[in-house]
């Protein structure tokens, strides 16, 4: 009996027909015992973890293996390359990934290890390469000189350094950055390893040691000066951003003279050319908004630009203090504008619309 034709079938593309096809490389997933099987000798990734960290992952393969291991049989294997017959042993499969999980097998003390067993992958070297590297470069799961390093047999083995990007669908800076890291001496690769030397400083490096021909002392005193530098840098930049960051300072009104008459008519409370011939100021009022007339003796405050009134009388000198203009809004706000910073001002409007809206409005 046919089943019941759904009229989404054909939209999604669900016919009930369709057949299930086996995909596994050649059909062989097998439970390989450790002693039958050994990691390549050309995996780029020296870094697996800790003991305490491979001890971990072997206990939860222990429970459970969700994913197979990639493996090809030992003759395969051997065909590229027929000098690591010693070093592998006498063994009936060779993985292509998975060493950590291995490893991690072998802590633990797991009998066996799931593997998915593919001579293809072994058709060349450079499929072979491809394979090992690609899901640690895709994943990320190389640290930078295990990264370099990886790429740099991959040029190997595919030529170039553009058909190796090409491959992966990458610039072809992305291979040269890498391999420059393999220009560094052991002292300045561990330093990369441990996240010390950034990988910008690195690569800088890098191209220095190659061009230059430097030895490991050499780079580790540019790296060195590279430091003292890079830290000057830094604190010229956390001082720029702190003198941005900071207010406007608002400066007190002081009866200070200024350096001379440019100077005095440049003042921003004046906002105009200071001409002699102008009438002396009002003295002020003794409002409640106002300073009492002895204001000067008692400390008040003065223009800038004016002599304070008690040097001006030891002095002996003819020229008047000029006060803070109470009365005359207009240049009292000018002043006020130009000395206050941005938050005080803009509060100050707001007092002034405040104060605005309280006041009467004219029937007029």
């Amino acid at each position: 009996m046919m089943a019941k034709h759904d009229e989404f079938d054909d939209f999604f593309g669900d016919e009930d027909d369709t057949p299930v096809v086996d995909t596994r490389a050649d059909g062989r997933l097998l439970r390989v015992p450790l002693g039958r099987l050994a990691p390549n000798l050309v995996n780029p990734r020296t870094d697996f973890g800790t003991e305490a960290e491979l001890m971990d992952l072997g206990r939860s393969l222990l429970r459970r293996q969700i994913q197979a291991c990639p493996a090809v049989s030992r003759g395969a294997y051997l065909k590229l390359w027929p000098d690591h017959a010693q070093q592998i042993g006498d063994v009936d499969y060779v993985l292509v990934t998975g060493e950590r999980r291995y490893r991690g097998s072998a802590a633990a003390g797991s009998p066996t290890l799931n593997c998915v067993v593919d001579d293809g992958l072994a058709k060349d070297r450079r499929t072979f390469m491809e394979a090992v590297v690609s899901e640690n470069v895709d994943r990320q799961n190389f640290n930078p000189i295990e990264e370099a390093y990886a790429v740099q047999a991959l040029v190997a083995e595919f030529g170039s350094n553009r058909a190796v990007a090409q491959h992966f669908e990458r610039v072809d800076g992305w291979v040269t950055q890498r391999i420059l890291l393999t220009h560094l001496a052991p002292g300045a690769q561990d330093l990369v390893r441990k996240k010390t030397m950034p990988l910008d400083a690195a690569r800088s490096l890098g191209k220095l040691a190659r061009d230059n021909e430097w030895d490991g002392p050499e780079q580790l005193a540019w790296w060195r000066d590279e430091q003292k530098q890079r830290a000057a840098a830094s604190s010229e930049r956390s001082a720029a951003k702190k003198a941005a960051k900071a207010p406007a300072t608002s400066k007190a009104l002081t009866g200070q003279p200024p350096a001379g008459p440019d100077q005095q008519r440049a003042d921003p409370f004046y906002g105009r050319k200071t001409d002699p011939a102008d009438p002396a100021p009002e003295e002020p009022g003794a409002t409640e908004h106002e300073p009492p007339a002895n204001a000067a003796k008692e400390g008040a405050p003065t223009v800038p630009g004016q002599a304070n009134p008690a040097e001006a009388a030891a002095g002996g000198g003819s020229q008047q203090p000029k006060l803070f203009p109470y009365r005359d809004g207009a240049d009292a706000a000018r002043y006020l504008i130009q000395k206050m910073p941005t938050d005080e001002f803009d509060k100050m409007l707001d007092l002034l619309n405040k104060h605005r809206e309280r006041q009467p409005v004219s029937a007029g």
